[in-house]
């Protein structure tokens, strides 16, 4: 911050939290606010504490105290001493004493309703700023909160980028009231002495009851034509009023200023990837790249980027033969780009496989019909409406590549060395949402609970049902009990076997999520499942909570967001294919609004990270924990 002026390098410290740009228009609010608001008064003797020697030199005190040079006087002339003492002019030693750090506290409470919406928030930022460095100076405690939040939530001590995000997010469509107030006054204790507690919002806080006997802050916007201004009124409870107009920083940076001031202004994170434009997407299963489909058929394998100024490395990418059908894509995390393509006689796999498990016999797949039930045949596998994602996963006899379409089908891809044949044998169906957690493979199926684990076990010692198409696809029997009833069911394939659990849900759409700081179960980490045509349930670690969600809003993800930390929640696309949300227990945030609309959105489950691609082309990949965009990408067309 070594450009700042001269008047604003006291403060240099707190505005380095800032981009230089916004330091230098937040300055003179942060200057002119501590002038106003004045320093802490000092604590007098009478205050006590422990002493602790003595602290220079008062005018006042008891003859005990009384300097050894001011005696002079009473040996040298005694008059001169009296007249002295009576005109308050002899010297004195000061007492010092230890005064604990909580023994004084500032304690500010900020009202986030409709009357401070928008520029006045930009000087309550000023105003946390102000606050905090004075009470450290006087060497007080210093608390400040939301005053529509509840008391229980408790109050902030720091002021940081992390907590001031969260602060920025704690939007309330309703103003204070003196019920909460109350509550604030009782859970602080705000009339105990030596306290100093102080409202900052608009004049109506003077009219709630209970608030005459605190200090105010009164800001206001200066209603007036072309003017930019904030009027600020500093009312402490025992001094007079003091007023101060604020000049607003220009429109794009007060905006920044109320939406993110610590991203620095950079250009917009916009490439041009050279590739045709995507047509979906999804997160790699070990969440390392996000593989992504193009108009031409090819796939591609991305990195994922870190923050905005991250090099993304050129994408990998597969591009089919003629003749050839992009079936499917995945990530390897230890061997790359893996495709799985389509032609008229022939699957063809692209990629290593390391160890695939033998079947029964060296010679491929037995065959015996009669097995598979009418109705549980997953569809065969197809491009439409979308490519399939492959999962590549290591159980105790090595590599196992599986094929999950979009219809919910999921595949064993088998590949046969001898021949360098690729076979395909249905797993399951229908597959609802799949991933890797703690290098097990964990789905959500509906129908009948049979498991990966056994239907792999069953492959390696037993007959296989044929599909009725040419190309080999075979079809393993889910239990020679056809009466099962459907049921959604929860599957945790591990190297040392399977389990599986009936989830408490009527419907078996569902996605895996993360949200740090919330209790999870280990083995599946955050899970939502929809329970009916609108309500979702979210399985915690020993709780399953429960929402309503509007049946015009569609749910693309399940996991955190800066607006509200440490809880869990649904990402939804709102009815306009526009506007990106989070739905938690505290109602909807606005995450983002996209510039057109939204054919594709998904969260990473086992990051907070959002993406989405738009009907134009524009991909997006969007921090949850802090609403920063980290990537936006708009490709070239064909």
């Amino acid at each position: 911050m070594s450009s700042l002026p001269l008047a604003l390098r006291p403060w240099a410290e707190s505005l380095a939290l800032f981009p230089e740009e916004l330091a230098l228009h937040l300055g003179p609010f942060v200057a002119r606010l501590s002038a106003a608001m004045g320093a802490m008064r000092p604590r007098g003797e009478a205050e006590g504490g422990e002493p602790q020697g003595y602290d220079g030199i008062t005018r006042r005190g008891s003859f005990d105290r009384l300097l050894v040079s001011e005696w002079l006087w009473a040996l040298e002339a005694p008059d001169e001493l009296v007249r002295r003492a009576a005109y308050g002019e002899l010297s004195f030693l000061k007492p010092a004493f230890r005064q604990p750090q909580d023994a004084r506290r500032t304690v500010v409470l900020l009202d986030a309703g409709p009357d401070q919406l928008g520029n006045p928030r930009i000087a309550h930022l000023a105003l946390l700023i102000v606050m905090a460095r004075r009470a450290h100076a006087a060497g007080a405690a210093f608390a400040w909160g939301v005053l529509q939040a509840p008391p229980e939530r408790g109050t902030f001590s720091d002021v940081t980028p992390s907590v001031l995000l969260s602060w920025l997010a704690a939007r309330d469509v309703e103003p204070p009231t003196a019920e909460r107030l109350a509550a604030w006054h009782e859970a602080l204790a705000l009339g105990d002495a030596p306290a100093e507690s102080w409202l900052v919002g608009s004049a109506r806080l003077a009219r709630l009851p209970g608030a005459e006997k605190l200090s105010r802050i009164e800001v206001a916007e200066v209603l007036a034509p072309g003017e930019r201004k904030l009027m600020v009124d500093v009312r402490p409870a025992s001094r007079a009023a003091r007023s101060v107009v604020l000049d607003l920083p220009p429109p794009d940076d007060s905006i920044r200023l109320l939406r993110d001031p610590f991203q620095s202004r950079v250009a917009e994170p916009v490439s041009r990837s050279g590739l045709p434009n995507a047509t979906t997407f999804n997160f790699s299963p070990d969440g390392l790249r996000v593989v992504r489909f193009h108009a031409d058929g090819t796939a591609s394998a991305m990195a994922i980027p870190d923050s905005s100024t991250f090099t993304v490395p050129r994408p990998r990418r597969m591009k089919p033969q003629p003749g050839q059908t992009m079936l499917a894509a995945g990530w390897r995390s230890h061997g790359g780009l893996l495709t799985l393509m389509e032609r008229e006689d022939r699957y063809i796999l692209h990629g290593a496989l390391k160890r695939t498990p033998p079947p029964a016999d060296a010679g491929g797949p037995r065959v015996q019909s009669g097995w598979w039930k009418p109705g549980y045949v997953p569809e065969l596998p197809s491009a439409i409406p979308a490519p399939g994602r492959l999962f590549s996963w290591r159980d105790r006899h090595g590599e196992v590549v599986l094929l999950l379409t979009r219809t919910g089908g999921l595949f064993l891809v088998y590949q046969v060395a001898a021949e360098h044949r690729v076979e395909l044998v249905a797993l399951d169906h229908p597959v609802t949402a799949m991933a890797m957690v703690h290098d097990k493979l964990v789905y959500v199926r509906g129908g009948s609970s049979v498991s990966v684990g056994s239907q792999l076990e069953r492959l390696r010692s037993g007959p296989l049902t044929p599909s009725h198409r040419g190309k080999p696809v075979y079809v393993m029997p889910p239990t020679e009990d056809k009466t099962l009833p459907l049921r959604t069911t929860l599957h945790v394939v591990g190297v040392d076997g399977s389990t599986s659990m009936m989830l408490e849900s009527r419907e078996a759409e569902a996605f895996f999520g993360y949200v740090p700081g919330v209790a999870v179960p280990r083995d599946s980490g955050l899970l939502a499942v929809r329970h009916g045509p609108a309500v979702w349930r979210l399985f915690l670690d020993g709780a399953v909570q429960e929402m309503a969600m509007p049946l015009s809003f569609k749910v693309v993800g399940v996991g955190g967001c800066h607006m509200a930390p440490g809880e869990a929640g649904l990402v939804v696309l709102g009815p306009d294919e526009r506007a990106l949300s989070w739905f938690g227990a505290k109602g909807l945030h606005l995450l983002a609004r996209a510039s057109a609309p939204v054919v594709h959105a998904e969260v990473r489950h086992n990051a907070p990270l959002l993406g989405w691609l738009t009907r134009t082309g524009e991909f997006v990949l969007m921090n949850l924990l802090d609403g920063r965009v980290v990537y936006r990408a708009t490709e070239e067309g064909p």
